[in-house]
């Protein structure tokens, strides 16, 4: 498997999904010293995270302080950075739209697993649970897939 320095987890807004998926990988891996980053692809102006997305994760004991979002660049992307996506949408984009993104992935294509993470956006409190909890077994599994290759 490639040694990916950089990984770059994207959603469309950087207000839940991504940095909910960034603040959990950080967590889980505490060892490598891959920079670790989140971003959007409709970013129109910085905001903070989803309330509901700082609640759940206060409640496994993680934070979102000072989260911003931001739009990706291609000036972020090299050729070891890995860019993982919530659904194949936003995949396909990077791909049309950035030139220089090679490994790009959806989170579950990229573990081995089927289906996407859904948009917890304007949903319940539970509804964002739910996405932490998806998101948590799909990064413990790119744990042991980044570790088992020899990338991290």
């Amino acid at each position: 498997m490639k040694k990916y320095d950089k990984l770059i987890f994207v959603c469309t807004g950087n207000t839940c999904r991504s940095p909910m998926a960034a603040t959990i990988f950080k967590s889980m891996e505490t060892s490598s010293d891959i920079e670790v980053l989140s971003r959007g692809l409709v970013v129109l102006f910085s905001e903070p995270s989803n309330p509901k997305a700082d609640t759940v994760l206060k409640s496994h004991n993680l934070d979102l302080r000072d989260h911003k979002s931001r739009g990706l660049k291609n000036s972020e992307i090299t050729d070891t950075t890995l860019i993982l996506t919530m659904t194949d949408k936003q995949k396909e984009s990077i791909l049309e739209n950035f030139a220089n993104a090679k490994d790009v992935y959806t989170i579950t294509e990229f573990v081995g697993e089927n289906g996407e993470v859904d948009d917890p956006y304007g949903g319940s409190l539970i509804e964002y649970e739910e996405v932490y909890s998806q998101l948590s077994l799909l990064i413990k599994k790119l744990v042991y897939k980044l570790s088992e290759g020899g990338s991290i």
